[in-house]
C-alpha cells in the first residue's frame, strides 16, 4: 500500500480536495464553522493566525505537490488555499467594534455572509484576484485565495458595521 506524500494530504486537506463535486466551496463549507468555533474560544485574532498559518503552510505543500504530480496550474485538489482564504474573511466576520476578544455572542450571519462573499469572489476572480492567480507556484496558488479572502472581509467589516449584522 503506497500512502500519500505529506505535502498532498496537506494541500488537499485530509483529502477533502479529491471530492467529485465543488471541493474548494466543500472545504469552505467545512472551514467557516471551524472557524466560528475559534472565534468564540479564542477571539477574532486567532482566526487571523490559523489563517496566516494554514497560508504559510499551504505555499510549501501546494508547490511540492505541483512538483510531484508535474503540474503547473492551480491543482483542484488543493483545497488549503480555500481554508487559509475562508477563515481569513472568517477573522474579519469574529471583529467586534468593542474589541477583539473572544465573544460567545458571535454573529453567525456575518460568518454566513463570509462564506457566501468568499466563494464568490474566488469564483469570480475579480482584480485584483486574477491578477494574484496569475503568479507561479504554491505563492499563486495559495494568494489568490488570500486576497478573496481580504475583499470578502472587507465587505463583511462594512456589513456589520453599517447594518449591525
Amino acid at each position: 500500500m503506497k500512502f500519500p506524500r505529506a505535502s498532498t494530504v496537506v494541500a488537499s486537506v485530509f483529502g477533502i480536495g479529491y471530492f467529485d463535486i465543488a471541493p474548494g466551496t466543500i472545504m469552505s463549507a467545512v472551514a467557516t464553522p471551524l472557524a466560528l468555533i475559534i472565534g468564540i474560544r479564542a477571539g477574532a485574532m486567532s482566526i487571523l493566525g490559523a489563517s496566516l498559518i494554514a497560508f504559510t503552510i499551504g505555499v510549501f505543500a501546494c508547490a511540492d505537490h505541483m512538483r510531484q504530480t508535474g503540474r503547473n496550474d492551480d491543482p483542484s485538489e488543493c483545497v488549503v488555499d480555500e481554508l487559509a482564504g475562508q477563515w481569513l474573511a472568517c477573522a474579519f466576520a469574529g471583529l467586534t467594534f468593542g474589541g477583539l476578544v473572544p465573544s460567545p455572542h458571535a454573529s453567525i450571519p456575518a460568518f454566513a455572509l463570509a462564506f457566501v462573499l468568499f466563494r464568490f469572489f474566488d469564483i469570480w476572480k475579480p482584480w485584483p484576484v486574477s491578477w494574484a492567480e496569475t503568479l507561479s507556484g504554491g505563492v499563486g496558488v495559495m494568494l489568490d485565495d488570500m486576497v478573496a479572502g481580504l475583499m470578502a472581509g472587507a465587505l463583511v467589516v462594512a456589513a456589520r458595521y453599517f447594518f449591525h449584522l
